[in-house]
């Protein structure tokens, strides 16, 4: 059994502070804004949770097709669209495409503005699923980013396998596999990846083969009220 070793490291990114800093989504604006994304998702719960109505405007959670055509918008004119930053480009290419059908004039994000870090995972998977007969994904089953590269393998045709760590590991997986890939989704820590791939040794696999991904060259600034607080602080004199 060879095993080839895509390795991912646990980033959270702060992507999620874009939603509010979005001027046509601003809470507030008066605007009804769709927030594509799960039920259920930290994120979500929280930007819903958050969300400024007193000025008329409403938030609906998008999760499907059927919820498209369900939605019910007061001015198809002053809509704007959001979505839930652990979800890539084409986790929501779909859904996008009706919306902006439906709705001519609706307001949405840059491209830049979806996870970049989510799309670059799954490409990366996609081009690893090329390369083995079954695929081990570690992360939680609550994770959505990591059920969504779970199901990457399903569209493949190849096995693929959600684990939180190496005790949910079943070597019958592996019978007859001459290639395993193995990744994580975005939360998960480096160590559980490398235990895992530890126990695909301890069965008889040899030493993994790095996949690496599209680079990544993106920073972020702190936000401009925290750049403004550290500006006071350096400039207040020392007191001794």
């Amino acid at each position: 059994m060879k095993v080839a070793g895509y390795r991912s490291l646990a980033v959270r990114t702060p992507d999620g502070l874009r939603i509010a800093a979005q001027d046509w989504a601003r809470p507030g604006s008066g605007r009804d804004v769709l927030l594509i994304g799960h039920a259920g998702h930290p994120e979500v719960e929280g930007t819903m949770g958050r969300f400024d109505a007193s000025a008329g405007g409403r938030i609906h959670l998008v999760q499907s097709m059927d919820d498209v055509a369900a939605l019910e918008i007061r001015d198809p004119t002053w809509l704007a669209l959001v979505t839930q930053t652990t979800l890539s480009v084409d986790d929501t290419a779909e859904i996008v495409a009706a919306l902006r059908a439906r709705y001519p004039q609706l307001a949405t994000p840059r491209h830049e503005d979806i996870c970049y870090a989510t799309q670059n995972r799954q490409d990366a998977v996609k081009k690893l699923l090329e390369q083995c007969d079954v695929l081990v994904v570690v992360g939680s089953r609550t994770s959505s980013n990591s059920n969504r590269l779970r199901e990457l393998a399903d569209r493949a045709g190849v096995p693929g396998y959600l684990v939180d760590g190496p005790d949910d590991l079943r070597a019958e997986w592996f019978v007859g596999k001459r290639a395993v890939g193995v990744t994580a989704g975005a939360s998960a820590p480096e160590l559980l990846v490398q235990q895992v791939v530890a126990r695909l040794a301890d069965w008889g696999g040899e030493l993994p083969r790095e996949v690496t991904g599209r680079e990544e060259r993106v920073f972020f600034t702190l936000p401009r009220e925290l750049r403004r607080s550290e500006t006071v602080e350096s400039s207040e004199p020392v007191r001794r």
